[in-house]
């Protein structure tokens, strides 16, 4: 009989049940990790509200969870490395490997790649989950399994800061003060940007983004004015959060756009008349080994942004901690 664990499953929107199933058993070229922590994200919230996020629906019972950190339990055929008992950051997606995308370095772009917690691949609330060994990163002493965890939201902001080139003297503005958006104003700081502003409507969160480095916050509901930026990073998917990053703009400043929402439209006067450079971001790729070591240097705080834990039972506690504390940050799952 194979071993068994416990898994929190999404069985339909806001109701979620913990049952038991077969431990997964590593693949060929895979890793199995006992899973110690996954830090809960918002689109974790999202399937549990809705069921859905954009053309990505439910159509059946789904595990949550993708910030995940653990230990490797056990290894498939042809697997070298790493090794079990190596402490990794799970980097959680599965591409071919031969498609156009993939064969151009953007496996995070392949029109096949399965993610967890993205329908119909489960994710990672539960004590097990395997993964391709290339995917399971090791991490050093200096990470807790909480920080290791959330190496994976750093990724979105590593990556994002990349698509800007971000450096020694680069004047950035951040759109939204949420985990992402303060990972990403992290990130900003720890690439040499000479001036970082965030903004976001939520005092606390502008409060806090001032204690992670921030240079000057923003109310964008107040009477705002923004000295121009060479680079934006826009974190909120929200159409009058991109009309103030749009205005906030140098010309010929870089545009990314981080946060997912629903459609919005750009003032093609402005892109235009401004030579603004507009980039689209999904994800990451190659950029794992970058946030670790940057985590590990201290140049990013990520123990700092955890504020509760919870066990599997309380995977809905989790879910809503945001919610129900206005001084949340980041909640984290411990299956264990």
């Amino acid at each position: 009989m194979s071993a068994e664990q416990r898994v929190a499953v999404l069985q339909e929107p806001e109701r979620i049940t913990v049952e038991t199933r077969p431990v997964p058993e590593p693949g060929p070229g895979d890793v199995q990790v006992a899973v110690r922590a996954v830090s809960v994200c918002g689109s974790d919230v999202h399937y549990y509200d809705h069921g859905r996020i954009g053309g990505f629906v439910m159509h059946g019972p789904l595990v949550l969870g993708h910030e995940t950190s653990g230990v490797v339990s056990a290894v498939g055929e042809g697997v070298e490395a790493p090794a079990v008992g190596t402490r990794v950051a799970v980097e959680p997606q599965r591409n071919c490997g031969r498609c156009e995308q993939c064969a151009q370095g953007r496996y995070h772009l392949c029109p096949w790649i399965s993610f967890f917690a993205t329908p119909p691949v489960d994710g990672s609330f539960a004590q097990y989950v395997t993964v391709p060994a290339g995917r399971a990163h090791p991490v050093p002493d200096a990470l807790s399994d909480d920080a290791a965890a959330m190496i994976e939201p750093l990724a979105v902001a590593v990556h994002a800061a990349g698509k800007a080139d971000i450096g020694p003297g680069t004047r950035v503005f951040v759109s939204g003060g949420g985990p992402v958006g303060l990972l990403c104003l992290q990130v900003a700081r720890a690439r040499g940007a000479a001036r970082v502003t965030l903004s976001d409507p939520v005092a606390k969160r502008r409060e806090v983004a001032l204690a992670f480095g921030a240079d000057a916050v923003v109310d964008p509901g107040g009477d705002v004015e923004i000295e121009p930026v060479d680079v934006v990073l826009e974190c909120t998917g929200v159409q009058a959060a991109v009309d103030l990053a749009i205005a906030a703009t140098a010309p010929a400043a870089t545009v990314v756009l981080v946060g997912t929402g629903a459609q919005v439209t750009l003032p093609l006067d402005v892109v235009q008349g401004r030579e603004l450079v507009v980039k689209g971001t999904f994800r990451y790729a190659h950029v794992y080994p970058a946030a670790i070591a940057m985590a590990a240097s201290g140049a990013v705080r990520l123990d700092a942004m955890v504020t509760s834990h919870h066990d599997l039972d309380g995977a809905v506690d989790a879910l809503l901690a945001a919610r129900r504390d206005p001084d949340a940050i980041k909640a984290v799952v411990r299956p264990g």
